[in-house]
């Protein structure tokens, strides 16, 4: 894999400083186009063994390009911050926004190189990690962003002469540490895991490019070169029409579902609401205190169609609480900082640390139902929402976060009820909108999306609970029952 780059690459000073003039220019003007057109982000991935150039390819872009436009993104050891949420958060909040372009030293591929090399990741821990960010890169790539990945390279004997010759120079000694001659031990073993890790991360969406880092004026031509290329080809192409690379909606031949199969008639009498409400908000005020909830966090879901329930559910569970726990996020339209961003983004950035709660009012799943409805994304985009949002949810649960969702379901004659019933009380007016009867008349629609949307993003990880909700009573109460059913299974009591 690194053969054609251990020929001896290298490019005089003449010939660089000629063709660096036209590159620049370029480079700058593609640079101005994409900010304009602001349609896409840039993700620069610079990684490579040691001594081979990453800062120096870096700080070569910046005097190429304009510095206001180009973030670089530096990972270390992770935050404690970092460690009590999934591993690729820290990365998912550091992603650059459309219009800009983000260089990242030290991408997720680093830790998983690192653990391999120091024999703290099994072989099958590795690919399952790759497996993972090859699905992340796709998500990247499908929501638009033009992904380039470079692996600088050195042979041993290069390293070592590297490394020297930056040490001697006054200017550049101080890059060179007791770690990087420490590094030089284990090359046989980056060598081994690195080829692992690009043969099998190396996709038609996301491949790598592997750039003889010996000769720094071939290394700055090679990598500005290759950004120019694709930068110029993807400024040029009008938007493709998406293929959809999903399972097709399959309807039985009867209309029973698990909607229509609900028993809606299921009710609970105040009296016996009122000690069984309290009654499960008391075990799940003791589950957030206990010492085995230390180490884990909790992600509620709540869906269902208008005036189902959901604010009066989720009060009855913070009641339960201490407001210093938890999290309540409401999710309307996205901003225009949201807008510039994966369709995750929001959602990435309110997940709890450990013995937090997060309580989302409406979620990610605005893609398969509204944003399905209403056409705000196209079909390409809503069909392959449904594995992406598997595999984020995936990542939570590895992560040791519990996953729950809720879909609150009502008949159509219960809805019109609330509906009417807000209008008439003054403090429940504002939450009836034009909106709330343009999607009553879309019922069908929102119901059978919501049928497609359980069927298949109900996994036994983060499963969906559909609740029976003509009846608040009823709801409330199962809802907190199942909250800590769920909890007590997790940790284990």
């Amino acid at each position: 894999m690194f053969e054609s780059a251990e020929v001896g690459h290298a490019v005089d000073k003449k010939t660089f400083h000629r063709a660096e003039e036209t590159l620049r220019a370029r480079l700058l003007d593609a640079q101005r186009h994409l900010r304009v057109q602001g349609r896409f982000p840039v993700l620069l991935l610079i990684s490579g063994v040691d001594g081979a150039g990453k800062s120096e390819t870096l700080a070569q872009l910046y005097e190429w390009m304009d510095a206001r436009y180009l973030s670089t993104i530096a990972f270390v050891s992770p935050t404690d911050e970092e460690r009590e949420r999934p591993y690729m958060w820290r990365y998912w909040r550091a992603l650059p926004p459309r219009g800009r372009t983000g260089a990242f030293a030290g991408s997720w591929y680093s830790t998983p190189i690192a653990q391999r090399i120091a024999g703290d990741m099994s072989r099958v821990q590795l690919d399952k990690r790759l497996d993972e960010i090859n699905r992340f890169e796709a998500m990247l790539v499908n929501e638009g962003a033009l992904l380039l990945k470079f692996w600088l390279h050195l042979t041993r004997s290069g390293q070592k002469r590297r490394l020297r010759q930056l040490e001697s120079d006054p200017r550049t000694a101080w890059r060179v540490t007791k770690e990087s001659w420490a590094r030089t031990r284990t090359y046989d073993a980056l060598q081994d895991v690195a080829g692992h890790v690009l043969r099998l991360s190396n996709t038609a969406w996301a491949p790598w490019s592997i750039v003889d880092g010996t000769d720094d004026h071939y290394r700055h031509l090679r990598v500005g070169k290759e950004l120019l290329a694709a930068l110029e080809k993807r400024l040029a192409e009008k938007v493709a029409k998406k293929r959809v690379f999903a399972p097709p909606v399959n309807r039985p031949a009867d209309d029973r579902n698990v909607l229509t199969a609900l028993d809606l008639g299921k009710k609970l009498p105040e009296k016996k609401y009122e000690l069984q409400l309290a009654k499960w908000q008391g075990r799940l005020a003791e589950l957030a205190r206990h010492k085995a909830f230390a180490g884990r966090s909790l992600v509620l879901v709540f869906e269902g169609m208008d005036a189902a329930g959901k604010g009066g559910a989720i009060r009855r569970l913070t009641a339960a609480l201490d407001p210093r726990q938890f999290q309540v996020v409401p999710i309307a339209g996205p901003s225009e900082e949201e807008r510039a961003q994966p369709y995750l983004w929001r959602f990435w950035r309110h997940l709890p640390r450990k013995r937090h709660v997060t309580i989302f009012d409406r979620s990610w799943y605005g893609r398969v139902l509204v944003e399905r409805i209403e056409g705000y994304c196209s079909e390409a985009d809503w069909l392959r929402a449904y594995a992406e949002i598997n595999d984020f949810e995936h990542e939570l649960v590895s992560a040791g976060i519990i996953v729950l969702k809720f879909w609150l379901q009502i008949d159509q004659q219960e809805q019109l009820r609330r509906f009417k019933g807000r209008e008439k009380v003054e403090h429940k007016r504002f939450k009836l909108t034009p909106d709330d009867w343009r999607n009553r008349d879309k019922w069908t629609d929102y119901q059978s999306a919501a049928v497609d949307m359980i069927d298949r993003t109900s996994t036994g990880n983060a499963p969906w609970i559909v609740v029976p909700a003509n009846d608040k009573n009823f709801a409330r109460v199962q809802v907190a029952r199942d909250v800590v059913k769920y909890v007590e299974a997790a940790l284990g009591r």
